[in-house]
């Protein structure tokens, strides 16, 4: 199994560290590049939005995303 990498970024100015698995960095990668934005613009959008942590927060966002996206070409 992946071990989680941690990786610094700032949201709306502050500093805070997130710490995904490999996959799930280049999920959100994928994600950002689709919506042509900064993965950290991202980030911000799912940190506004989010109720737990944020690793959890976008975990649960690129399996959304993925879900609707299976769901699109199942139609």
């Amino acid at each position: 199994m992946d071990r989680p990498v941690k990786r610094s970024i700032k949201i709306a100015g502050h500093p805070t560290s997130i710490s995904l698995e490999t996959p799930f960095w280049q999920a959100l990668q994928e994600i950002a590049s689709s919506r042509n934005q900064p993965v950290g613009e991202l980030i911000a959008t799912v940190d506004r939005d989010r109720t737990g942590g944020l690793s959890s927060a976008l975990r649960v966002h690129v399996l959304e995303y993925y879900r609707e996206r299976l769901r699109r070409l199942s139609e």
